[in-house]
């Protein structure tokens, strides 16, 4: 995790980021005459150091308010802890999936499928896009970012040209288009996001992954640029963007375990419903435990795994 910074002169007072490593989405800390928010909670597994680092910033004050961008199990893993901390916590998340949470359905959540981890959590409102929300003490609007995730909102402030971004951009790229993978047309959405976020003209980007950039308009509309261009990749090559959230999730879960027998990891993959789906849609001739030892095999080839004496280490 990269140090915090609530001095950034690119960010309005009360406003701190954490820089989660990867597992974890960054969380952004408000603190202002609403209370104390969380925006987004990181993994599960990393429900520890989440406290810790809140309850550090916070310096013995309860946290009052979570909002979540979206619900993938890296930005609300989290929510359960913190609801367990502090009991008066009111959780607002965006309303696709609202229905979905009070029944628990983890299946439709995508945690079952994609063989994540997310414990239940509780909801008090949702964030609905049109809205607007207090956070250190400004309005920020709530906007639809459908793409990456069909349920997924931006929070931007527009005197200081903030934007929380959550995956629908980051410094380099954004997330796993996962409604393309389950046979939805979201590419479009994707660059809809993208042209929004290019409306709002904002200065300064808090992504869901990496740090804090921009400043100004150049370095974001730089990071728009890359955006553009690698979904016009995905674009002319669908197969590409399945193969990398093959890869994506096999990562994942490697950086989740840190090292594990390798025979442990196929059984995990071949098991796992969103990886069997991703070689059929791949069309790929091998079965999937071939397939998968070749998704394994990129992986060592990047630099991304190590193999070693019969088990898989993430690198």
């Amino acid at each position: 995790m990269m140090p915090t910074d609530a001095t950034d002169p690119r960010l309005p007072p009360g406003l701190t980021v954490f820089e989660r490593g990867w597992l974890s989405a960054n969380n952004v800390l408000a603190v202002g005459p609403e209370g104390a928010t969380l925006v987004d909670s990181g993994y599960a597994t990393h429900r520890d150091q989440t406290l810790a680092l809140v309850a550090a910033a916070l310096g013995g004050r309860p946290l009052d308010r979570l909002f979540n961008t979206h619900l993938h199990s890296d930005h609300c893993g989290g929510n359960a802890a913190l609801q367990a901390r502090y009991p008066g916590l009111h959780t607002a998340i965006p309303p696709g999936e609202a229905d979905a949470v009070r029944a628990w359905d983890d299946a439709r959540l995508s945690y079952r499928p994609t063989g994540q981890t997310c414990p239940r959590f509780a909801i008090d409102a949702v964030l609905a896009p049109g809205t607007e929300v207090p956070l250190a003490g400004l309005p920020w609007q709530v906007l639809a970012a459908p793409g990456h995730d069909p349920h997924a909102v931006l929070l931007f402030q527009p005197d200081w040209r903030v934007l929380i971004s959550g995956d629908a951009l980051w410094e380099n790229g954004f997330g796993v288009v996962f409604p393309e993978l389950e046979g939805q047309r979201a590419f479009d959405e994707v660059g809809d996001t993208l042209a929004l976020i290019a409306g709002l003209r904002p200065r300064t980007v808090i992504p869901g992954h990496g740090a804090v950039f921009g400043g100004d308009e150049t370095a974001v509309n730089a990071a728009l640029d890359r955006a553009r261009s690698r979904l016009a990749q995905f674009r002319q090559a669908p197969a590409q963007h399945t193969a990398y959230a093959a890869k994506v999730l096999l990562k994942f879960k490697l950086m989740e375990w840190r090292d594990v027998a390798e025979p442990a990891l196929r059984d995990w993959a071949v098991r796992t419903p969103y990886l069997q789906g991703l070689h059929a849609q791949a069309g790929d001739p091998a079965d999937l435990s071939t397939w998968v030892d070749g998704l394994l095999g990129a992986l060592v080839r990047s630099g991304a795994a190590e193999r070693r004496d019969g088990r898989v280490f993430d690198r």
